[in-house]
């Protein structure tokens, strides 16, 4: 029997593009809006490509690449495009025939046919997963089409995920559905606006092929649509790119596939340092070890610069294994990613991180921990000696520096740099989470406070801010005990009498943390909603009075203070986002397009694109899309946009609490 489906594993990809028909044989470029598209596949004559005809899932050693074609889907439909990312490749917006277009896009990043100039592949790579190396990995549903060059000459990798088996796909299918596709495209782009690195997404098609999901590993799968992604990038390579050298692991046993392959991995560095860092390649042409010593420094003040971007906008990446870690420190694989609502510097978004390895406050030792795992994949062609000491001299010192000059701007401290600020900021963030505040609302809602507000106004200011503060009902939700009592008892023995298996079933944080719920629930039980709020305002007092103080300095080392506010509050609203992807509003649209309307997806989309105070105009594009899509009476339009309005940007509603991302 595991013979049989060994052979069927081998064979299967071929049986699916020979039942393709005519489109899937070669590539055709269609004589339309895609005829722009100017490829130049650099990555696959730089780097070694595996020339094995075998299909299925298999080890790949020996190469960076291995050759592969899309799975091709019934009936695939758009379910939207980002204008601006494939504005990167060179498409502009099709004035003339729309729909042509949409259509074209449809088939073509769908997978059903191959772009004329694309060179279809998977990349191969290991990783680091939750802290164990897990050996080959690569890319399971990801696709590399190739290299586009864009208006100014700029080289965009573009790939299809969810296109179908590859080498690497191991017991999966290649596929992603529509809920995890409509997150990845969307979030992708909402980053974007920010104004955080990030790879881009171009496209989202859905189809009527099916695949089998258990959505929460609990035994109730369902059948779910295959969906595929358009995603962008100057590159997909990562730090697991490098880790395909690693021999067996000392606590895996794993290894990776091209053991002993240095000539691969100065290929690698080559490729990579020359194309993405050409700079650091022309300043030490002559001293390769120089050069990737100077290539290390700069990926490791990039990587830090990025995750104090995440930190200064709640967002948690969820996967933070080192085969999701960009070489060239871009934000990259959205899976169980999440913003913070109620700021909670524990906050774990990713409903399978049962440790918390990668909650918000351990972003930045972990990211570093990675950096640390890059190091020693380069050995021998750079020495860990001269990485580990770049690590320590560099990560720290730049993280501290990018995030406290975000925050900064945050707070508005445009005119001095003291060093109070860091507790001005640590104090700022305490104040949150010790009334349960809304990390985004709060930092919006700063801007209207002035130093000489008057007193009834600055009761009104209070109100506004402790109404982004967590409710009663909201917080015994939060607090709400997840171990059955006796189960609790037994756990508790257990960690007395037999640590060993303990450890095996359970961890001390999380009876800690079950503990800790167990006394924040019993005292919410006695504590009224008058009582919470008199208690967030002294909280909210205290805070605002420093705040004060510290603005006061502002003004007076400044000849115009009018002026002075005027530039605090346009740099203020230009760096806390009004709007950002919250998991609810996700999944409204998540919901609205498994029923077959796309339309909220694509005004989500929309949205994201201004998500800054400045760019309140971005909802005359949502509402010039809605009609667009059918609408048949502009006051119901109207009426739509302003619930909308108030519900992207709110506080969320109390069923978000129990949202679960796996």
């Amino acid at each position: 029997m595991d013979s049989v489906l060994r052979s069927a594993r081998r064979f299967l990809p071929r049986l699916l593009r020979a039942a393709s028909g005519p489109a899937m044989q070669q590539p055709e470029g269609g004589g339309g809006w895609l005829a722009a598209l100017r490829f130049d596949n650099l990555a696959l004559r730089s780097l070694p490509v595996d020339a094995s005809e075998e299909g299925g899932p298999r080890t790949v050693p020996g190469a960076c690449f291995a050759r592969v074609r899309p799975s091709p889907l019934q009936n695939p439909r758009l379910v939207a495009m980002s204008l601006p990312a494939l504005a990167l490749l060179g498409l502009e917006a099709p004035a003339a025939d729309p729909a042509a277009a949409e259509a074209e896009a449809t088939l073509f990043f769908s997978g059903n046919r191959v772009p004329a100039g694309a060179e279809p592949a998977a990349h191969c790579y290991c990783g680091h997963q939750f802290g164990s190396f897990a050996g080959q990995l690569g890319d399971g549903a990801a696709m590399y089409l190739g290299e586009v060059l864009g208006p100014r000459g700029e080289r965009w990798e573009i790939q299809l995920k969810g296109a179908g088996i590859t080498p690497f796909s191991r017991q999966a299918d290649g596929r992603k559905v529509l809920r995890s596709s409509i997150r990845e495209f969307l979030c992708s782009e909402a980053m974007f606006h920010l104004g955080i690195p990030t790879t881009r997404a171009g496209t989202c098609v859905t189809s009527d092929s099916k695949v089998v999901r258990d959505m929460f590993y609990d035994g109730n799968p369902k059948n779910e649509r295959c969906t595929v992604v358009l995603r962008i990038a100057s590159t997909f390579i990562r730090f697991g790119s490098f880790e395909i050298f690693k021999p067996p692991d000392e606590h895996t046993g794993r290894k990776g596939p091209s053991v002993n392959r240095n000539d691969i991995r100065i290929q690698m560095l080559d490729y990579v340092i020359s194309t993405f860092y050409p700079e650091i390649q022309e300043a030490y042409s002559d001293n390769t070890v120089q050069r990737n010593a100077a290539f290390f420094k700069e990926i490791t003040r990039r990587t830090a610069r990025l995750v104090a971007e995440w930190q200064c906008v709640g967002f948690c990446h969820g996967v933070l294994n080192t085969d999701n870690m960009s070489i060239v420190g871009l934000t990259i694989d959205y899976g169980p990613f999440g913003f913070m609502d109620r700021y909670d510097p524990e906050h774990v978004c990713n409903g399978s991180d049962n440790t918390g390895r990668y909650a918000y406050n351990k972003q930045p030792e972990i990211c570093k921990w990675n950096l640390g795992k890059l190091a020693e994949a380069l050995v021998p062609e750079l020495p860990l000696e001269i990485s580990q000491l770049i690590l320590e001299e560099e990560y720290d010192a730049e993280f501290e520096k990018h995030y406290l000059q975000k925050m900064r701007k945050k707070l508005g401290l445009i005119q001095l740099e003291l060093e109070e600020d860091s507790k001005l900021v640590s104090e700022l963030l305490e104040t949150m989470h010790l009334t349960a505040g809304d990390f985004t609302n709060i930092f919006y809602l700063l801007s209207s406070f002035s130093v000489d507000i008057d007193p009834s106004k600055f009761e009104d200011f209070l109100e506004e801010l402790t109404s982004q503060c967590a409710s009663v009902e909201e917080l015994k939700v939060v607090f709400k005990p997840q171990m059955d009592p006796r189960q609790l008892s037994m756990m508790l023995m257990l960690a007395q009498s037999n640590p060993q298996l303990f450890a095996l079933i359970g961890t001390k944080a999380n009876i800690n943390k079950e503990l800790e719920r167990i006394e924040q629930f019993s005292k919410l039980q006695q504590l009224t909603a008058d009582d919470l709020l008199s208690r967030n305002k002294r909280h909210w007092k205290e805070w605002l009075e420093k705040y004060r103080v510290r603005l006061q300095k502002e003004i007076e080392s400044v000849g115009n203070a009018d002026t002075w506010n005027t530039e605090r509050v346009k740099v203020m609203n230009s760096n806390n986002p009004k709007y950002i992807l919250r998991n609810y509003i996700a999944q409204n649209a998540i919901e609205a397009a498994e029923n077959g309307d796309f339309s909220e997806v694509r005004k989500v989309l929309k949205l994201l694109e201004h998500p800054f105070q400045e760019a309140e105009g971005g909802f005359q594009e949502v509402k010039e899309d809605a009609e667009e899509e059918g609408a048949t009476a502009a006051a119901a339009v109207c009426s739509q946009e302003t619930r909308s309005r108030q519900s992207y940007c709110s506080k969320p509603p109390l069923w978000a609490s129990e949202l679960c991302v796996t």
